[in-house]
């Protein structure tokens, strides 16, 4: 085989640690993964990174130490928010390689061959993970949206007609209570009248998520007495739940996240501008406040 030069030769070791170092990720997040279907699969990504470490270690004749952070790391991020999500996220970061692999292919042309190979057979397996959370994605949409525009416009028309901040949490709270019953009731009806066979989880899905959402936007209104400062903590924390779900679900559902993030804060935050509006009018055409 022709010398390869020193640059090449890293290139290679840093390819061979991060397949050594998902090898462990994968090996560890099947160990704690109860599902049989979705261990098998992990199992088998983890001996394909075995396989190219290996061969990789033909060339470079070194052994390599895997990275203990992003073991740590990667397993505790499949931990606490799903399979899909931690492998998908991982996968992603070595989507900035391209240019290094091109490079590479110069003096070892075999290089492009195993990257494409790694990346269709790794989405291949990737595909055929199972995970709950992910097929009632559409019911968690479904009560966090809702939650977001229907409460963040409430609390919005509440502000300005009430003017105190223990008041509106506690209308926001039962209010969002209330309609967290009848979205989670409206989904259940819904998925039945369509033949879904689990009616029940799909519901329980929309009431969780319209419930948590409803938490995060009234707690501002307990903790702060100024009920305006208290409004735009509280939209601030409706921006920052749409963007951490859009992240979610971008990189989770492989969905655009730029699209969805601005389509789903423009609609909360104008019906939050209108509700703001209606009850600016209430205030000073009918007199109503607290």
């Amino acid at each position: 085989m022709t010398q390869l030069s020193s640059k090449v030769l890293d290139f290679l070791l840093t390819s061979q640690k991060n397949e050594i170092t998902e090898y462990y990720i994968y090996q560890n997040i099947a160990k704690r993964t109860k599902d049989e279907h979705n261990k098998k699969v992990l199992y088998k990504i983890a001996k394909e990174e075995k396989a190219h470490y290996d061969y990789f270690k033909k060339f470079t004749k070194r052994d390599v130490s895997p990275s203990k952070f992003k073991i740590y790391y990667y397993t505790i991020i499949c931990l606490l928010f799903g399979l899909t999500f931690g492998v998908k996220l991982m996968e992603k970061g070595e989507n900035g390689a391209n240019a290094a692999y091109l490079n590479a292919a110069k003096e070892f042309p075999e290089i492009i061959k195993i990257a494409d190979d790694e990346d269709r057979h790794e989405q291949e397996l990737i595909s055929i993970i199972s995970e709950e959370r992910l097929e009632y994605m559409g019911s968690i949409v479904l009560g966090l949206n809702d939650a977001l525009v229907e409460l963040t416009g409430a609390l919005a028309g509440f502000t300005l007609s009430l003017q105190n901040s223990r008041i509106i949490a506690f209308m926001g709270l039962i209010t969002g209570i209330s309609a967290s019953f009848s979205m989670a009731a409206s989904e259940y009806l819904s998925t039945k009248a369509d033949g879904g066979d689990n009616a029940i989880k799909s519901a329980i899905y929309t009431g969780i998520a319209y419930v948590v959402t409803v938490a995060l936007l009234i707690l501002p209104f307990f903790l702060i007495s100024n009920y305006i400062i208290s409004l735009i903590v509280t939209v601030l924390i409706a921006v920052f739940v749409i963007l951490i779900f859009n992240y979610y679900i971008s990189i989770a559902k492989d969905y655009p996240f730029k699209k969805r993030f601005f389509e789903m804060a423009l609609i909360s935050l104008g019906v939050a501008a209108i509700s703001f509006g209606i009850g600016f009018i209430v205030k000073q055409f009918f007199g109503f406040e607290i």
